[in-house]
């Protein structure tokens, strides 16, 4: 059983029908700008600010707003605007198919009972899996990693729906991976998905349009978020004074040659920008 997010849970039912859900992933995105985008709509920052704070978000995995006032960009007035003007906005995922007439206030709350049971029984099925395995901690650790940094950096929600098969680590038309090695060990983060999963999360990433990114800087950008996502579990998982040298971000290797070594472990994921495997070793 693998983990679904609530709108492909409802697809998959029956409940909802492609179009529906589009519309309201679409709405759903409208009511939930990032804080940068806000701001530069505000003319509170310009664009080239915002994204020299997103650069410093993406290595150092604090707030947006507590970068702007450390950087002088913003003041806390303007951040308080900012933070109302955001939470006022928001909408869940359920809120907007009832307003968009997809489904009716009773037909959601027993929707949202039967997800939330899915839910339970995908995360129970996937404690299981990897149960006793020598990189289960290392697994979670870098699953809550990419929970914390997905939607600053793909824009989108993650979340783990299983272990990777065969027929899942084929699928995947690109893959990058970062090694480092501190003294006798070694640690492995590799993320591989389709190539229009890599193009999504690039432009995500990278703040371009599909028109700007072609397969050669879709597969740069996969790199360098395998890399951020290397810098936060060498974080989570090595002591503050651990030595170790980093090696760049390698395509050479498929999902499944990666996966292939009894030293690794590879997780299905599911995100907004598309379905991806988390190899870690």
């Amino acid at each position: 059983m693998a983990a679904k997010f609530l709108g492909q849970f409802l697809l998959e039912r029956g409940t909802i029908t492609s179009a529906q859900l589009l519309a309201a992933l679409d709405a759903q995105r409208a009511s939930n700008p990032l804080l940068g985008e806000l701001a530069v709509h505000h003319r509170m920052l310009d664009a080239a600010q915002a994204r020299r704070i997103n650069e410093r978000q993406r290595a150092e995995d604090r707030r947006f707003g507590d970068i702007a006032l450390e950087m002088g960009l913003l003041d806390a007035g303007q951040l308080d605007v900012l933070l109302t003007a955001q939470k006022k906005g928001r909408k869940l995922f359920g809120q907007i198919l009832v307003e968009q007439g997809a489904v009716s206030a009773e037909l959601l709350d027993a929707e949202l009972v039967a997800h939330r049971r899915d839910l339970d029984e995908a995360n129970h099925a996937l404690a299981l899996g990897i149960a006793g395995h020598t990189l289960a901690d290392m697994a979670t650790s870098t699953i809550r990693v990419c929970n914390r940094l997905f939607p600053r950096l793909a824009g989108s929600q993650c979340q783990a729906s299983g272990i990777a098969d065969d027929a899942v680590l084929d699928a995947c038309d690109v893959t990058a991976h970062v090694r480092i090695d501190a003294g006798s060990e070694s640690l492995l983060v590799g993320v591989g998905c389709s190539r229009a999963t890599a193009r999504a999360m690039a432009c995500s990433l990278l703040s371009i349009t599909p028109e700007e990114c072609d397969e050669e800087l879709a597969v740069d950008a996969l790199g360098e978020l395998v890399n951020v996502l290397m810098g936060y579990v060498v974080r989570d998982t090595l002591a503050e004074d651990a030595s170790y040298r980093a090696h760049p971000p390698s395509t050479a290797l498929s999902a499944a040659d990666l996966a292939s070594s009894r030293s690794t472990l590879a997780l299905s994921m599911a995100s907004q920008r598309g379905d991806f495997v988390l190899i870690v070793g």
